[in-house]
C-alpha cells in the first residue's frame, strides 16, 4: 500500500476530527453562557431533562460536551442524580444527527467533488469574512468546523475507495472468517464490540470511529453487521470519556459518569439480545440492507431512541443502583485545603469549566465567613489552651484562603487559554478579581487575630466594657457584610439582588470607624484607658473597616450594578 495513501488517510481524518472540535466550539461560544441557564433551569421533571439534553447536545454537536457539562452540573450541586441521568438520556438522541451529518458528508462525493463537499470552499470563503469582521468571528469558527468536517468526510471516502480494500485478500479474509462461521457467534460480537470500545477510547471521538467504520463498509470490504457491532461499541467507549472526567469530582458528579456507562452497556446487552430482529427493523425503515450510508445511521438514530424511550421509565432505579456502587468517602475535615468542585479531568470543554470555578468561589466565601466567625469567637475567649487552639485554627484558614487563591485563580487562566467567547472571558477576569479580594478578606481576618494574640501576649491590661461592646458592634456589621456578599454571589445569577443593603453597611462601617476613632482620642486623654490599648482597639476597628472594604470590592469585581442586578 503506497504510503502517501497512508498519510492522505489519517490527515483527513484528523481533518474530521478538527472540524468536529472547531464546529462543537463555535456553537458553544455562541451559547454558552445561555445553553449553561437552559440546561440547569429546564429540568424540573426527567422528561424535560431529556428534552433539554437532546436539544443541547443537537446544537452543539458533542454529546461528550453535553455530559461533561451534566458532570460539571452535578459537581456543582446545580443538579440532582437524577436530574443529570434524565439530560445524558436526551444527549443520546441528540448525538444521532452526528451520524446523519456524516452520512451527508460523505454522500457529497470526493474531497474535492461535487454533493455537499463543494458548498465547503463557500463555507470557508464567509468564514474567514466573519472572522476577520471579529463580531462574528464565533459563527466563523462555526462554518470553518463545519467546512473542516464536510472536507474531511469526503476526503476520508474517497482515499477508502482509492485503497480497493474489498479486492484486498488479507482484509476480506479477515472479515469472512468472522461471517463464515470459523469463529463462534459470541466470540465475534464480543471481538467486534471490544475493537470499537477501545478504537473509540484511544481516540476520544467516537464521530471519528463512525466515520472510519463507514468507510471501510461502504467500500464493501467489512459486512455491515460487524459494522454495526462496532458501532455499539463506540457507545460504550464514549462513556469512558466522562468517568476519566469525574475522577477528579465528587461523589455526585462520579455517580452520574458511572450511570452513563450503565445506561449504554444495558443498551448493548438488552439490543445484542434481539439483534436479528432489531436489525430487520433497521433494514425496513433504512429501505435497504447494503447501503451503510443509510444502514449505519439509521441503526445509530434507532438504538439510540429506543434505548432512550425505555431508560427514561427506570431512572430511580438508575440512580439508587449507581448510589449503592459508588459510596461516598469518608467526608474530609473542613479545614482540608483541597478544592471540592474543579479538576482538570473537566477542562476539555473550558466554556462549561466556568461553572465550577463559580461553585468553588461559593465555598471560598463561605470559608472567609466562617474563618470571620472564628475571630468573633477569639475576642471573647479568656483560657489560654482554648486561645491558642482557635488561633492556631484561623492560622490554618489563613493558609487555606492563600491556597484556594492560587488554585482557583491558576485554574481560570487554564481556562481563558482556551476557545471561549468576549463574554465568558471578561466574567472569567472579574472571578480573578473577586479571588484576589476574597484572599484579603481572609488576610483581614487572620490581621484581627493576631492583634489580638498580640495584645494576649504583651500586656496584661484588658479592654474596657464599652470598647469590647464597639469592637463587637464593629464586627457584627462586617458578618452582615459577609452575609450578603455570599448571597449575592451563590443566588445572583438566579434572582435579583439587592446591592443597595450591601452599600449601607459599608456606609455604616465607614461612620462607625470615624466616630470610634475621635472617640478613641478623648478616652485616652480622659485617661478611661492607656495609649497602648487604644492602639490595638484602633487596630482592631481600622482592619474590621478593611475587611468592609474588599467586601465591596468583590462585589464590585462581581459585575454588579449600582442599584440591582445579576450576579457574576
Amino acid at each position: 500500500m503506497d504510503i502517501w495513501v497512508i498519510f492522505k488517510l489519517l490527515g483527513s481524518l484528523a481533518l474530521l476530527m478538527f472540524g468536529m472540535k472547531s464546529l462543537s466550539e463555535g456553537l458553544q461560544k455562541m451559547a454558552g453562557p445561555q445553553m449553561r441557564l437552559w440546561l440547569q433551569r429546564m429540568t424540573s421533571n426527567r422528561f424535560m431533562g431529556m428534552l433539554m439534553g437532546m436539544l443541547v447536545t443537537a446544537a452543539i454537536q458533542s454529546s461528550t460536551a453535553t455530559t461533561l457539562m451534566t458532570v460539571s452540573f452535578v459537581n456543582a450541586g446545580l443538579l440532582t442524580l437524577g436530574q443529570a441521568i434524565s439530560v445524558i438520556l436526551g444527549a443520546h438522541i441528540g448525538t444521532t444527527l452526528t451520524a446523519w451529518i456524516m452520512s451527508a458528508g460523505f454522500a457529497g462525493g470526493d474531497g474535492g467533488g461535487g454533493g455537499v463537499t463543494q458548498y465547503v470552499y463557500i463555507a470557508f470563503f464567509i468564514g474567514i469574512i466573519l472572522i476577520y469582521m471579529k463580531k462574528h468571528k464565533n459563527f466563523g469558527d462555526f462554518l470553518f468546523g463545519a467546512g473542516f468536517l464536510f472536507l474531511g468526510l469526503g476526503t476520508l471516502k474517497a482515499t477508502g475507495m482509492d485503497m480497493h480494500l474489498e479486492e484486498n485478500p488479507a482484509v476480506t479474509n479477515f472479515f469472512l472468517q468472522f461471517t463464515e462461521g470459523n469463529i463462534p457467534y459470541v466470540f465475534t460480537i464480543l471481538i467486534f464490540l471490544l475493537i470499537g470500545t477501545v478504537l473509540t477510547l484511544c481516540v476520544q471521538s467516537s464521530a471519528a470511529i463512525m466515520a472510519i467504520t463507514m468507510t471501510i463498509c461502504a467500500t464493501g470490504a467489512m459486512p455491515l453487521e460487524l459494522g454495526i457491532i462496532i458501532v455499539l461499541g463506540e457507545n460504550i467507549g464514549t462513556t469512558i470519556t466522562s468517568n476519566i472526567a469525574a475522577l477528579g469530582a465528587n461523589v455526585s458528579a462520579r455517580r452520574t459518569a458511572f450511570s452513563h456507562f450503565m445506561i449504554n452497556t444495558l443498551g448493548v446487552f438488552w439490543v445484542l439480545c434481539l439483534l436479528k430482529p432489531f436489525l430487520s427493523m433497521v433494514y425496513a425503515i433504512a429501505g435497504t440492507e447494503t447501503n451503510a450510508l443509510l444502514v449505519l445511521p439509521t441503526f445509530h438514530s434507532s438504538f439510540n431512541i429506543a434505548n432512550t424511550l425505555i431508560m427514561i421509565w427506570f431512572v430511580p432505579q438508575i440512580e439508587k443502583i449507581v448510589c449503592k456502587v459508588i459510596k461516598p468517602k469518608k467526608e474530609a475535615e473542613d479545614e482540608d485545603a483541597r478544592l471540592s468542585f474543579i479538576s482538570a479531568g473537566l477542562m476539555q470543554t473550558p466554556e462549561l469549566s466556568i461553572l465550577n470555578a463559580k461553585k468553588e468561589i461559593m465555598v471560598f466565601g463561605e470559608r472567609c465567613q466562617r474563618m470571620f466567625g472564628f475571630v468573633r469567637t477569639l475576642l471573647h475567649e479568656e483560657k489560654g489552651d482554648e486561645f491558642n487552639k482557635l488561633f492556631t485554627r484561623i492560622e490554618k484558614y489563613e493558609a487555606i484562603t492563600d491556597n484556594m487563591e492560587v488554585e482557583i485563580a491558576a485554574y481560570l487562566n487554564q481556562v481563558i487559554d482556551g476557545r471561549l467567547s468576549i463574554e465568558s472571558k471578561t466574567e472569567i477576569q472579574r472571578m480573578l478579581r473577586v479571588v484576589s479580594e476574597m484572599e484579603s478578606i481572609g488576610d483581614a481576618c487572620y490581621n484581627l487575630a493576631r492583634t489580638l494574640n498580640r495584645k494576649r501576649n504583651h500586656t496584661t491590661d484588658d479592654f474596657t466594657e464599652k470598647q469590647y461592646e464597639h469592637i463587637s458592634s464593629m464586627l457584627e456589621l462586617d458578618d452582615d457584610a459577609l452575609s450578603q456578599m455570599n448571597v449575592i454571589i451563590k443566588y445572583g445569577e438566579q434572582r435579583y439582588v439587592d446591592v443597595n443593603k450591601s452599600y449601607n453597611i459599608e456606609h455604616e462601617i465607614n461612620n462607625y470607624r470615624t466616630q470610634l476613632k475621635n472617640q478613641n482620642v478623648l478616652d485616652i486623654n480622659n485617661q478611661l484607658y492607656g495609649y497602648q490599648m487604644g492602639v490595638y482597639y484602633m487596630d482592631l476597628i481600622s482592619e474590621c473597616e478593611k475587611l468592609g472594604d474588599y467586601v465591596i470590592n468583590v462585589i464590585e469585581a462581581s459585575g454588579i450594578k449600582e442599584k440591582k442586578a445579576y450576579g457574576f
